[in-house]
């Protein structure tokens, strides 16, 4: 016990190596939460919260969800709260958008935001225009969530990334997060939200486990909307992304740093409102950038951020033109090799990097 307790003074790093030379101790492993269940454990924490929250959506009761992100829920919750819905988009969205009128906070689940087409006049019109129609009078608090972009042998009609589409209309606010961290903090401050939010997942991401950090696990974490992340600091370039593509940038990172090359690595999280304060900022230091996304080129989310870096403050910073990497400009082949041509890769991110870098 003393030399235990010789170790209270110590400092957190010293005392955790003493522990280890002394008594064979090792630190926990840190907590791996995979992305389903972070949105999962951020939709039950909120509908603990809030009796005024509830989940609507093809399959998201007694099936536990298309894609199980609702799991548990409907056995915690009952019928009144997590809601089936018949295969009618338009219908729910409608619903769901009355409810949020009414004074209630639905979450709306589309099995895939392809679906959403089908539900769009509901999502742009009844919901992202009534707060600004009705002179401030009508808040809709309501999330639109469910997986967005491509996902893997569904061909072009289930694989549109839909962040340039809902991005582009003012009343709504976009969020697009990569790992759990994002899918946790920026599903809870969705649905605290009084507007209209779109919640673009992926469902390539849902069952890949990250790192969870203790200040995640909380009950009140939330991540503001709005505001980027620094995923990786960097000097001789911005990779700016959002959703999968930002684990490629990373990726394209790490192997671009052992030739001398450091990127400054950009998680979006939110589409709208962009946070272009946080790019601007990186641009400066770097003096090139490249974006990163799955979607189309034409009016694209990384075609936005260069308009507003060359009508900003950071374009005199700029070293050599801004450079997209995005999707390809075809509807989604179904064959793989074809599949994998239209989706931007690592290979794809490190080509546009030594591009603008002249390397």
């Amino acid at each position: 016990m003393a030399a235990v307790s010789g170790l209270v003074r110590r400092p957190l790093r010293e005392v955790s190596g003493l522990l280890k030379r002394r008594f064979h101790w090792t630190a926990p492993a840190a907590l791996q939460v995979t992305v389903r269940d972070a949105i999962n454990q951020g939709m039950d924490e909120e509908l603990e919260r809030d009796e005024k929250v509830f989940l609507l959506g093809e399959e998201v009761a007694q099936y536990d969800g298309a894609y199980k992100v609702s799991r548990g829920l409907w056995k915690k919750y009952g019928d009144k709260r997590i809601i089936d819905t018949p295969i009618s988009e338009m219908g729910f969205a409608g619903i769901a958008v009355g409810a949020a009128m009414a004074g209630l906070r639905p979450i709306c689940e589309f099995m895939t935001f392809n679906f959403s087409m089908q539900a769009i006049d509901q999502v742009i019109n009844s919901a992202a225009k009534t707060y600004y129609m009705s002179g401030g009078l009508q808040s809709v608090p309501i999330v639109f969530r469910g997986p967005n972009g491509a996902s893997a042998g569904v061909a072009a009609q289930h694989s549109q990334c839909f962040a340039a589409w809902y991005g582009h209309c003012p009343g709504l606010k976009v969020v697009s997060p990569w790992n759990s961290e994002d899918a946790k903090g920026l599903i809870k401050s969705a649905i605290r939200d009084n507007n209209p939010v779109v919640v673009l997942e992926n469902e390539l991401m849902y069952g890949v486990p990250f790192e969870f950090p203790l200040e995640a696990q909380s009950k009140d974490f939330l991540i503001p909307i709005g505001k980027a992340k620094i995923e990786r600091q960097g000097t001789h370039i911005t990779v700016a992304s959002h959703s999968r593509p930002v684990g490629h940038c990373l990726e394209a990172a790490a192997v671009l740093s052992k030739e001398g090359v450091e990127c400054e690595v950009i998680n979006m999280r939110t589409i709208r409102p962009m946070d272009m304060e946080t790019i601007e900022a990186s641009v400066m230091k770097t003096n090139h950038l490249v974006t990163v996304e799955g979607g189309w080129p034409q009016f694209g989310v990384g075609a936005e951020i260069c308009a507003r870096i060359m009508e900003g403050p950071a374009f005199n910073f700029l070293d050599a033109p801004a450079v997209r990497v995005t999707g390809a400009d075809v509807p989604m082949p179904y064959a793989k090799i074809l599949e994998d041509n239209s989706i931007p890769q690592v290979k794809d991110i490190i080509f546009a990097i030594k591009k603008t870098l002249n390397i």
